[in-house]
């Protein structure tokens, strides 16, 4: 991968999470599940914290702080990615970028990061997430998978005297 794609999907990420919150804070309205398949629902949220709500309650009404920590990390994660040698391990941090990225947007923009897919089953939901969430967890097991071992022994072990 070169560094040219490397860009070119940190932009995408950012591009598609920017137009899917976009159309997310147009189409619906806060605290009201559109169902869309059983287990799925749009809801408009919007969260001070960072994953997951996490911190939520410290952060609250300190977007810049947020966006401050996050771009710091997204800083480290970009040169991270193009230091890389794995292509694998290269995209994964660009969609971490990427994420990380379309969030920081939002805290600037708001002050808070819009969220809006909801999953769940029964009475149980999982926190309400977008488009730079999915980006940042498909990065980290990019990351993850470009981490395991790439080659087997080519005899197996019980042949091995």
């Amino acid at each position: 991968m070169t560094r040219t794609t490397q860009i070119f999907l940190i932009a995408a990420t950012v591009l598609a999470d920017q137009l899917t919150k976009a159309a997310a804070l147009s189409l619906l309205s806060p605290g009201t599940a559109v169902p869309v398949v059983p287990g799925f629902n749009l809801t408009l949220g919007f969260n001070e914290g960072s994953s997951f709500g996490m911190l939520s309650g410290v952060m609250a009404g300190k977007p810049l702080l947020m966006a401050a920590l996050t771009g710091a990390l997204a800083l480290i994660f970009a040169v991270m990615a193009f230091r890389a040698r794995r292509p694998l391990e290269r995209a994964g941090l660009a969609l971490v970028v990427g994420g990380a990225l379309g969030n920081i947007i939002d805290r600037l923009r708001q002050g808070a990061v819009t969220d809006f897919l909801d999953l769940f089953w029964r009475d149980g939901h999982w926190p309400t997430f977008n488009g730079a969430d999915i980006a940042i967890t498909l990065g980290a097991l990019c990351i993850l998978a470009a981490s395991l071992p790439s080659h087997r022994r080519k005899e197996p072990v019980l042949d091995r005297n």
